[in-house]
């Protein structure tokens, strides 16, 4: 351990090896202690940045029913809906008059909806000027799929048509073990990084998640952050990562498997350690929506250097019953109450 320690405070690489070692043995104080001294080492400067957006679901409408999920409708469901274009107009405009900068853009896997249903959204979307933060690789997967196009092929089109940069959405635990068991009809580990390099190599800056504390193990943690490190090593496409605790209420997983909730204490340790591992990666997200903002108070000194997004709209956490709400102001002042200088951000971590 105490060599492990050295030299992680070297600025020195650790090994999955390492990491298990850490995330077994190491305590709470002595991870904190040392995401922080990256994080400081990687923005010396006391500034915690957040954007101001909100999260678009286009529809609720998926085939994939993951049964982490609480937000989706089953294609058949009379309750099912896919937004009109007057909807998404008023959306971005209440967006832009609070001083937002992007939509997150996401949605179900629609069974029907064809290519040119996504561009032809894109399209209206980019003349109200607002950067879309568009779609996820299942999705991208999906659109290939009904399309008959290759996954390439979709991300040029999308791009074509006004997609600026893609979320990390859809990760959850990159194991194919923990992806039969939760979502068995999205797209593989494989095919995830395969869409995320294929859009870096286009130019595109995406994001990362992970969705941990369900069913998988530590070491099914270290695969999923091992392959990003990767990636980002061939690439440097990734603009930032978010780790986020799964929500067990109402959701079919939790019917069946006893889960308990994530703990501040264990959300902390994992966030951590994703900074001590993750040492290509310049900018972790603090999970306030899960978590509410006490604990995302702490998590600036736990490795996160971003507060996240003002998220004016949530309806997939919301469903599975968290509803913490920080309005823009209120970030602010959560961040100036830590010690930090608050800073209004764009996707790609460029200062408003």
């Amino acid at each position: 351990m105490r060599t492990i320690i050295s030299r992680v405070k070297a600025g020195e690489r650790i090994s999955g090896a390492d990491f298990l070692r850490l995330g077994h043995e190491a305590d709470l104080h002595e991870l904190g202690f040392l995401a922080n001294a990256i994080c400081k080492s990687k923005h010396p400067d006391p500034v915690v940045t957040y954007v101001v957006d909100r999260n678009i679901n286009y529809t609720d409408i998926c085939v994939s029913a993951c049964k982490f999920c609480a937000f989706f409708k089953a294609p058949d469901d009379p309750e099912g809906s896919v937004l009109t274009k007057d909807q998404l107009l008023k959306k971005i405009q209440e967006t832009k008059d609070l001083g937002g900068t992007q939509i997150l853009l996401q949605g179900g896997l629609h069974p029907d909806k064809p290519i040119d249903f996504y561009e032809d959204m894109l399209r209206f979307m980019k003349e109200t000027g607002i950067h879309v933060h568009g779609f996820s690789p299942p999705e991208i997967c999906h659109f290939a799929e009904v399309s008959g196009l290759s996954t390439v092929a979709v991300l040029e089109r999308l791009m074509a048509a006004g997609l600026d940069s893609m979320p990390g959405g859809g990760a959850e635990i990159l194991n194919d073990r923990v992806r039969s068991l939760l979502a068995p009809r999205k797209c593989t580990a494989d095919a995830w990084i395969r869409v995320m390099e294929e859009a870096h190599n286009l130019g595109m800056r995406t994001t990362a998640t992970m969705m941990f504390g369900h069913v998988e193990t530590l070491e099914e943690r270290l695969e999923h952050l091992q392959r990003l490190r990767d990636l980002q090593d061939r690439t440097g496409g990734f603009t930032a990562f978010i780790p986020w605790p799964f929500q067990p209420d109402n959701t079919a997983l939790a019917a069946g498997v006893q889960i308990k909730k994530t703990s501040g204490f264990a959300y902390l340790r994992m966030l951590a350690l994703c900074r001590i591992f993750l040492d290509n990666f310049d900018n972790l997200q603090a999970s306030w929506v899960t978590q509410g903002p006490k604990i995302a108070q702490i998590s600036l000194f736990f490795g996160a250097n971003d507060f996240g997004s003002t998220m004016i709209e949530e309806n997939v956490v919301a469903a599975a019953g968290v509803h913490f709400r920080l309005s823009e102001q209120e970030i602010q002042r959560l961040v100036l109450d830590a010690g930090f200088e608050p800073r209004q951000r764009l996707m790609d971590y460029t200062l408003v």
